[in-house]
């Protein structure tokens, strides 16, 4: 057998014997997920105004419209999924939109 081979069946064995609970050899770290936050009108509005960032340049920045920036800040709608994840980004790190640059002001 070549060793190629040898070190295939070898790295197969110790995955099953890990599945099987069998000298669990492979390393694990727990991994969890936050829940995504619901934001209000309020919220959002301070959040954009400490990233100096007008509506659109906000909603730019999010890839959302304006008319979405605004709706979420009148309380009409809130963000959800990709929008909030990135929100609560921005609301963690207040150099957030300085370290990551995707709209340039002219």
């Amino acid at each position: 057998m070549s060793e190629l081979y040898k070190s295939i069946m070898t790295g197969l064995q110790e995955a099953i014997d890990d599945a099987n609970g069998v000298g669990q050899k492979l390393p694990r770290r727990k991994v969890v997920i936050e829940p995504v936050k619901q934001y209000n009108a309020e919220e959002i509005r301070v959040i954009r105004k400490k990233t100096g960032l007008s509506q659109r340049l906000f909603a730019a920045y999010l890839g959302v419209s304006s008319k979405t920036v605004e709706a979420w800040e009148s309380g009409i709608n809130c963000p959800s999924g990709p929008a909030s994840r990135m929100i609560s980004m921005i609301e963690s790190d207040s150099t957030f939109v300085e370290k990551y640059p995707f709209v340039v002001q002219g």
